[in-house]
């Protein structure tokens, strides 16, 4: 069949295969040569591998110098009657084929991570793979739906100020166009429901689990990902449902690093720059800011992507050093160039200035889509388009 890119409002309805092989090349090409992981993990596993920094984290640690071997959790569908599969789920096949070539194991676990079930499975591919230990467990999870497993209902996340409306502008990439809209504030339910899919409840929960399974290795370290963001972006993110979310699973690290403590490691939570990954892009009134953003530190030659980030987390702040630093929050922060005061001056000049008319020639909006497009197999250079792809066929040369 010939694939091409089907997009509804932020969502990506098809992925290329092949797109999705040259995004994870590219990815190990750059920590190859890039400043080498040392001191770093053996035996990892990453809750939510298929895709933004689960996936960067993944691909570095196992070609950027620490030579890992990972077992990834992700859900992820394939190819049947409703469509071509996710991305997430050619990322993962790409990434064991080449982790395979590199000689590193590379388990591949598609499934729910707030599952019970899926928790138990993961402690047995440990068991199997890893000598029954885990030196360091990534928590990368974005979802909009967590199940209750107890009741058989499901906790829903919103996306919504607190406390009083906000209005701020989106950008359909399936038509290109600005969309201005209120956002009216979360209830206390919403609330509530933001703070058990996004904050740190199920991130505990693998921890405990993994420590009453003595599945914790001794110097085992554990990292989520947060997002703290400028004064501009506080009213949609921060102040709202998704930065409630946040500080909880903030103040998760330090629960969890009291109990790692015990095994001589350590819990972090991590607050990355803003990037186009699969999640970000519902936030609504966050796209133009990402557009200003791109265009004032690409013309400083300080843009940063998933993967780049990522091999300087490993490589600066987790391994190879002292002390891992962090601020007075115990916040490991690889945010500081976006938020360089210069920088900021120059991002909220941009957003100020933009309109429905003017966006994609203010903003580095050609970037953003590119970056999307590329997310899901497409807009790379040297691939035919197209060419007819044997799905089955693919998919049983890499299983």
């Amino acid at each position: 069949m010939i694939i091409k890119p089907e997009i509804s409002g932020v969502v990506a309805r098809s992925a290329h295969p092949l797109g999705c092989e040259k995004a994870i090349l590219e990815q190990i090409d750059y920590v190859k040569k890039a400043s080498q992981i040392k001191q770093g993990p053996k035996r990892v596993l990453i809750v939510g591998a298929s895709s933004g920094f689960g996936l960067a984290a993944r691909i570095a640690l196992t070609f950027g110098g620490s030579n890992a071997d990972t077992i990834g959790v992700s859900f992820e569908r394939g190819p049947s009657d409703k469509g071509v599969g996710s991305a997430g789920f050619y990322n993962d096949l790409y990434f064991k084929k080449y982790a395979e070539t590199a000689n590193r194991l590379a388990i591949n676990i598609h499934a729910d991570a707030f599952s019970p079930q899926t928790k138990k499975d993961v402690i047995e591919a440990i068991e199997t793979y890893f000598e029954g230990e885990v030196d360091l467990i990534i928590y990368s999870v974005a979802s909009g739906v967590r199940p209750n497993y107890q009741t058989g209902g499901q906790w829903r996340s919103t996306i919504k100020p607190i406390d009083e409306a906000v209005t701020g502008a989106s950008i359909s990439l399936e038509d290109d166009s600005w969309n201005e809209s209120v956002l009216e504030a979360a209830n206390q339910t919403e609330i509530d429901e933001t703070l058990k899919v996004m904050g740190g409840d199920d991130w505990e929960a693998w921890i405990d689990a993994l420590i009453n399974s003595e599945s914790i290795a001794q110097g085992c370290q554990t990292v989520a990902f947060s997002y703290i963001g400028p004064e501009l972006t506080h009213p949609i993110y921060l102040d709202g449902t998704l930065g409630r979310a946040k500080v909880d699973l903030h103040q998760t690290s330090h629960s969890l690093n009291l109990k790692l403590v015990n095994f001589n490691g350590g819990a972090y939570a991590s607050v990355c720059k803003a990037l186009v990954t699969k999640a970000s892009v519902f936030i609504p009134g966050l796209t133009p800011y990402l557009m200003a953003l791109y265009q004032v530190m690409k013309q400083q030659g300080t843009h940063e992507g998933c993967i780049e980030q990522m091999q300087r987390l490993f490589s600066t702040k987790l391994y190879g050093v002292d002390k891992v630093p962090v601020d007075g929050e115990r916040l490991i922060r690889i945010d500081e160039l976006e938020l360089d005061s210069n920088t900021q001056t120059q991002v909220r000049q941009l957003v100020e200035s933009m309109n429905a008319t003017n966006f994609s020639q203010l903003g580095d909006y050609e970037g953003l889509k590119r970056e999307f497009m590329k997310m899901n197999g497409f807009s790379f250079d040297n691939i035919d388009y197209d060419s007819d792809i044997d799905l089955k066929q693919l998919i049983k040369t890499l299983s």
